[in-house]
């Protein structure tokens, strides 16, 4: 039985009914029209040729071979076949271990993390476990947290890159570190990449580090949130050739990729260089915003992390859900650190346009100033 996701049904209309959205974290593009399909961003680029196939484009940007990349119908249908497949054992039953073992399978997922990314995992029937990834360390990442909350029954490890909610990111070495550790457990390390891009230089895949290959790893990204494009509802996940098998097999429980989708994400990752410099600009920007704002009130603290637009961050007298019912009260939506297990906190996230976000913000500090009287 799959638990309910209290975030998404708190979010779900939220956005759109917002005068000052500060609660979501994609680099937005307009939309199509009502009756349109063609996003307009992508209606003026060019077509790949024919024979370019979309798993081959993602993997020569992964520089892997087509048989490492399973596209997915978005995100969290990756994340959802990535860990139905690590949980499931090497072709064995869910609530089985290999060997015969009638044990349920463990997960082990960070703490505080993105909530679907724990109860996915408990709807798959594992037993869920958490890590630490603590704020006194600026969210870091640390291998040897996750290699001491394992257990023998642990087959999936999962981490987000950059962190959700904080915006803190893990070098490509550190999480080789992490995935060392999931391979002497016989686990898999499950990578959410879809905010790996954030950033503002060109180090690897569409701008950020992944752990695409390293050993017994499956990263997962998407479109929406770095090239903005969510309603086009495509992602992918990259593994070894064993694993996408395996993923493969669970996707036939769950097929959901429209051609239209397939051919609009064509175009984008086959124009990503031209896109990705609009994506990094609003980064850039949006950043600078968020840092301004939080470095000039003395009534909240938290980081705001280099080339990230989103960060993670407390209030000196009210908690997450105050300031967000109190914002919403003004019609400002930002997200309370509940989600995230962290009542205390909330998470401000930049994606829209630049005078867009400054209005916004300019409107919260309007709120914060009132929760202070």
């Amino acid at each position: 039985m799959f638990p309910d996701i209290d975030y998404l049904d708190w979010i779900t209309g939220r956005p759109e009914a917002a005068t000052h959205d500060l609660g979501s974290s994609d680099l937005r593009r307009a939309v199509p029209e009502p009756d349109g399909i063609v996003p307009p961003k992508l209606a003026d680029l060019p077509s790949p040729p024919d024979d370019l196939d979309l798993e081959t484009i993602i993997a020569d940007a992964y520089d892997v071979g087509t048989e490492n990349v399973l596209v997915t119908a978005g995100a969290t249908h990756a994340n959802f076949v990535a860990m139905a497949a690590a949980l499931g054992g090497k072709g064995d039953g869910a609530g089985e271990t290999d060997g015969g073992d009638d044990r349920p399978p463990r997960a082990l997922i960070e703490k505080p993390g993105y909530e679907p990314l724990v109860a996915t995992p408990e709807g798959l029937g594992a037993t869920v476990d958490r890590f630490r990834r603590p704020a006194e360390d600026d969210y870091g990442l640390d291998p040897g947290r996750v290699e001491a909350a394992m257990s023998d029954g642990t087959r999936c490890i999962v981490v987000t890159n950059r962190h959700n909610p904080s915006g803190s990111r893990a070098s490509r070495e550190t999480m080789a570190e992490a995935s060392r550790a999931a391979a002497d457990n016989d686990a898999i390390l499950l990578v959410d990449e879809v905010y790996a891009p954030f950033c503002a230089d060109e180090a690897s895949v569409f701008g950020g580090p992944t752990a695409a290959m390293l050993p017994n790893t499956v990263i997962t990204n998407s479109m929406t949130k770095y090239l903005g494009f969510g309603p086009i509802r495509v992602g992918w996940l990259v593994a070894d050739a064993d694993f996408v098998s395996r993923a493969q097999s669970v996707m036939f429980h769950v097929p959901a990729i429209s051609a239209p989708g397939m051919a609009l994400t064509r175009r984008a990752l086959y124009a990503e260089t031209e896109l990705a410099e609009g994506s990094r600009d609003r980064i850039e920007e949006n950043r600078e915003l968020l840092a301004e704002f939080v470095e000039e009130r003395d009534d909240i603290s938290g980081a705001v992390p280099s080339g990230c637009t989103y960060g993670f961050f407390s209030h000196e007298s009210a908690d997450g859900d105050e300031v967000s019912e109190a914002a919403w009260e003004e019609g400002i939506l930002v997200v309370p650190g509940r989600f995230f297990d962290d009542g205390d906190s909330f998470r401000l996230s930049l994606g829209l346009d630049n005078e867009t976000v400054r209005a916004g913000l300019d409107a919260f500090g309007d709120v914060l100033d009132d929760i202070g009287e």
